[in-house]
């Protein structure tokens, strides 16, 4: 079980490390070629993305679920028209999101909070993202589909060789082509299109087990997805929600200066919160396989290795955020702000605190997802993502200003421990069916 458990942890984990490069090369070539005012303007934009890539991840988790689920059962008819599901549900969203990005972009940043010049930068990189949304969203459902099929290392490889694309991509686009934030945009959007070719591998290998099949009963199916998939969803729409909540607040508070400052916490913590989104994506074939079998003890041993491995990981992430502070920083600190760096400096250090917790609260909501107790996933994730984080950061930031700000998260984080540790609890058998 061990060895199982960690070949599909450990091939996810660099698969989302891989993945969280998207934004984080855009990050570090924008701050580089354009400084603090593209630094703020990618910051104004990710919460866009994040919505793209949760809904793909809610479709792809979610019918990658119930795939397994009827997978393990021998439902093969069912489990392919889950996939039909899945695929026709992300392409319809896709198109309206890309509809968003051809007439409502400048709109859309400004109520993000651009101003003045920003405006222009945030507009382009949202309507260069919002028009590859099909490809972000359907990326996400394959990758998610050959996981559960089998195939923990293409799922791997696709996700690395789109990331490693886009880093490339990022540098020509922006340094020697000289396309500003056009060309990081467009780097970004070509990632997914680069990973689906990958993945089409597994179409071709002989060892594919989901087909299209378009014979009715889509909506009978499509329904149970999103529910399913909705901590994923949720884990990232909540971080562009409280991107756009925090820019707010940290504008009134440290102004542009403020935002970018946040901006590089924010992109040190996507690549923080990849991992366990590894964890958790990599443990949920098994967790929906030995589900569908009825085998609870073995759930319950994934489970007891899930919290393990995301305790390890909260710990060594706060030990480099206090130890590595400063060289973190300066990675995106290209013109040597001092300010920036005073504000980043402090935010870091109390803002790591809380992945002591975070860890724990996204593998367990995942796991609920995958037994299908998706009231129990939807309440974790939406306390932790929106609710505890949009009070606290509030509340926080009257009494103690940008020290508010950064304590909002661990306390977030350490009040839905305690419901995810109610959840396991409450259960007579929680693991089973």
């Amino acid at each position: 079980m061990k060895r199982e458990f960690g070949k599909y942890v450990s091939l996810n984990i660099f698969g989302m490390l891989g993945l969280s490069c998207y934004i984080l090369a855009d990050t570090f070539f924008v701050s580089a070629k354009m400084g603090a005012d593209g630094l703020t303007a990618l910051n104004l934009a990710i919460s866009i993305y994040s919505f793209i890539n949760g809904t793909g991840l809610m479709i792809g988790i979610g019918g990658g679920t119930k795939y397994s689920i009827y997978r393990s059962r021998r439902e093969e008819e069912k489990g392919n028209r889950v996939f039909t599901a899945a695929l026709v549900m992300g392409f319809l969203i896709g198109i309206i999101l890309f509809a968003v990005g051809i007439f409502a972009t400048r709109p859309l940043s400004m109520l993000l909070g651009a101003e003045g010049k920003i405006i222009e930068m945030t507009t382009v990189y949202l309507r260069t993202i919002l028009c590859f949304s099909p490809c972000f969203i359907c990326n996400n459902i394959f990758l998610a589909f050959v996981r559960n099929d089998g195939n923990p290392r293409l799922s791997m490889i696709g996700m690395l060789v789109g990331s490693f694309s886009n880093v490339v991509l990022d540098y020509i686009f922006i340094f020697p082509a000289d396309m500003g934030m056009f060309g990081a945009a467009f780097a970004t959007g070509l990632a997914p299109v680069i990973s689906m070719l990958i993945l089409s591998r597994h179409k071709f290998s002989g060892k594919n087990g989901f087909h299209l099949q378009t014979d009715g009963f889509f909506w009978r199916y499509a329904k149970g997805i999103p529910g399913l998939g909705a901590s994923s969803f949720i884990n990232e729409v909540s971080s562009g929600v409280v991107l756009i909540v925090l820019n707010l607040l940290i504008l009134g508070i440290s102004g542009n200066t403020g935002v970018a400052a946040y901006g590089v916490i924010a992109n040190l913590a996507l690549v923080a919160l990849s991992i366990f989104t590894g964890i958790s994506q990599g443990s949920q074939p098994l967790l929906s396989k030995y589900y569908g079998e009825g085998n609870g003890e073995k759930v319950r041993e994934i489970y007891r290795y899930m919290v393990i491995v995301a305790l390890a990981v909260g710990v060594f992430l706060v030990l480099t955020a206090f130890f590595a502070t400063d060289s973190l920083i300066a990675v995106f600190n290209s013109e040597g702000n001092k300010e920036l760096a005073r504000i980043a400096h402090a935010g870091l250090r109390i803002y790591f605190l809380g992945f002591l917790a975070a860890g724990v609260n996204i593998v367990t909501a995942a796991c609920k997802g995958a037994l299908e107790q998706a009231g129990e996933s939807f309440l974790i994730s939406v306390m932790r993502g929106l609710i505890c984080i949009v009070i606290y950061a509030a509340a926080l930031s009257k009494l103690f200003g940008m020290t508010g700000i950064w304590a909002a998260f661990p306390a977030t984080e350490a009040t839905t421990l305690l419901l995810s540790v109610f959840f396991v609890r409450r259960r007579k058998n929680p693991f089973s069916r």
